[in-house]
């Protein structure tokens, strides 16, 4: 399970986290939800290592990881997908894919199979450069890059950004598959409530750099979700 404990994280002055708990535990989807620049991103970056806490403690499957290394954490199984999935564009798709195999052993340096029944499309696609998919396509092979790794923790920073309607129903469908499989856990930074509503076992709600609900999501009040992530 993953738990952040009364985490602070600054830019220079500025307080970007204040004091968040929050949880995510294998086998659930954990949506968080908010407005643009309230912290969503910034939580998945202190996660993940790319920017070091101020105060508090993130801890994964028990061990303190708050003073990991970025890589050391994928190590220990934290899946990535970044806003704006950031793919290689000059790389085909299967050169894209490969990029996982840096954190494997030798002998599991291979594509697993499930990652071409989750997104069927890619596999037509290899030796297509991933700058010449369309958005959705590129979001698709962001996920699917992670799964490489075999994550037991995938954090995913809202993966229906930008993203044609047909294909926000794809990557829903994964989502859930993923969560239902039992052999993750899975946190999802989302701003609609319909598409988190759907899919999530808990909802958590940021404003300011503060978590101001975190619910079961059958105790969740959908109307006060709504006050607080509408513009």
């Amino acid at each position: 399970m993953l738990r952040l404990e009364q985490v602070d994280l600054r830019y220079g002055a500025a307080l970007a986290l204040r004091n968040v708990s929050i949880g995510a535990a294998v086998g659930q989807v954990t949506c968080l939800l908010g407005r643009n620049g309230v912290g969503k991103s910034s939580l998945l970056r202190a996660i993940v290592g790319h920017h070091p806490i101020f105060r508090g403690a993130i801890t994964w499957n028990g061990e303190d990881i708050s003073r990991l290394k970025s890589y050391e954490r994928a190590r220990r199984g934290i899946g990535y997908v970044p806003q704006g999935r950031e793919i290689f564009p000059l790389l085909t798709v299967q050169e894209n894919l490969e990029t996982g195999f840096a954190l494997l052993p030798r002998g599991q340096r291979r594509l697993p199979e499930q990652i071409f029944e989750l997104f069927p499309v890619l596999k037509g696609m290899l030796r297509r450069r991933g700058g010449d998919l369309s958005g959705g396509q590129q979001q698709q092979l962001a996920i699917a890059r992670a799964l490489v790794t075999r994550p037991k923790l995938l954090l995913l920073d809202e993966p229906t950004e930008g993203i044609q309607p047909s294909i926000i129903k794809d990557i829903g469908r994964v989502i859930s598959l993923l969560g239902r499989s039992g052999e993750m856990a899975i946190l999802l930074v989302e701003q609609y409530f319909d598409f988190a509503h759907e899919l999530a076992d808990r909802i958590a709600v940021m404003d300011r750099g503060e978590i101001v609900i975190d619910e079961a999501i059958g105790a969740i009040d959908p109307t006060a979700v709504r006050r607080r992530i509408s513009v």
